[in-house]
């Protein structure tokens, strides 16, 4: 078998076996990426061009999109690339530099997540001193610290990964690099030390879920002393679609890492890769857009105005 000197590229998991199939996938992931372009994309103009929306949680928001953006592209256009020109193939550096993206705009978007519960927590806990907690100063520390994160964990990971021998071939059983399948194609016991860095992630994914977890339980009391209903609606429709995002997010990457080898099959592992790397940045702007008034009047007035201006 090949070591990973000798290796140029690696093949793909093929979407389909004949080519109308194939193209029905490439006209069905063109779809899927332009939706998740234009949600993120007019979410991503509608917070940078309307000074109401420059606030923390709309802050935080920005960045999320921002980083649903790069992810989608990370992983599709390979995906439709190969669907439309009939291959598997993509190159070794392509598939190093598909997985470190992937894995920093993860973890990234995971720590906004995280911070966007504390957003909630001080809006909602502690009202009176939201502009002291969450300061323009304190939003850029976070997002900075959520950037790094990213960068770091991506860069151990697939240093960690690509450092290793592979003698188990070049066919990876997915349509995108990912660590898990790269582990496969790894010599025996040559894996462990990538696994003691997966176990370190798992563990700091852990306690930011468990923050998450503290915060909501604390917003929920919060909420149930709330003398007006109106003030519970309101607090409930802002938290809401954080926490569908996060429940989404979370559910689709635990299963697709923390499932049972017994479960594991390609076509499984298929349905499971595209719920965690597709359906987030799909599902998002739906999700914050349809109950956020402010975002939608932004909307209506950004383009309105640019209606407007070439009448």
């Amino acid at each position: 078998m090949p070591n990973s000197s000798s290796i140029s590229e690696f093949l793909l998991l093929a979407l389909a076996d004949t080519r109308q199939l194939q193209l029905l996938h490439f006209w069905l992931l063109l779809g899927i990426y332009l939706a998740a372009l234009l949600g993120n994309g007019l979410i991503s103009t509608a917070v940078a061009c309307d000074h109401r929306l420059h606030t923390p949680m709309y802050f935080f928001l920005l960045n999320l999109s921002l980083l649903d953006l790069g992810c989608i592209s990370t992983t599709l256009p390979k995906a439709m690339a190969n669907a439309l020109w009939h291959t598997r193939h993509i190159s070794y550096a392509g598939c190093i530099a598909q997985t470190f993206l992937f894995v920093f705009l993860f973890s990234a978007e995971y720590s906004f997540l995280t911070s966007m519960s504390y957003d909630r927590y001080v809006a909602i806990c502690k009202p009176l001193h939201y502009r002291t907690l969450l300061g323009s100063r304190a939003c850029a520390t976070m997002a900075a610290a959520a950037w790094g994160t990213g960068l770091l964990n991506s860069l151990l990971h697939t240093a960690s990964t690509f450092s290793l021998p592979l003698c188990q071939g070049n066919a990876v059983d997915q349509f995108l690099c990912e660590i898990p399948q790269i582990l496969k194609l790894t010599c025996s016991d040559a894996y462990l030390r990538e696994i003691w860095l997966l176990g370190v992630s798992a563990s700091l994914v852990s306690a930011c879920f468990v923050f998450i977890v503290v915060s909501y339980v604390q917003i929920f009391r919060a909420m149930l002393r709330m003398p007006s209903e109106q003030g519970r609606h309101k607090a409930f429709s802002t938290c809401l679609p954080h926490l569908a995002v996060v429940s989404l997010f979370v559910s689709t990457a635990t299963f697709a890492y923390l499932k049972p080898p017994s479960l594991s099959s390609p076509s499984l592992d298929l349905v499971v890769a595209v719920l965690y790397t597709v359906v987030p940045p799909v599902m998002n702007p739906i999700i914050y857009s349809m109950r956020n008034q402010e975002i939608k009047q932004a909307l209506r007035t950004l383009f309105g105005d640019k209606l407007l201006r070439h009448q």
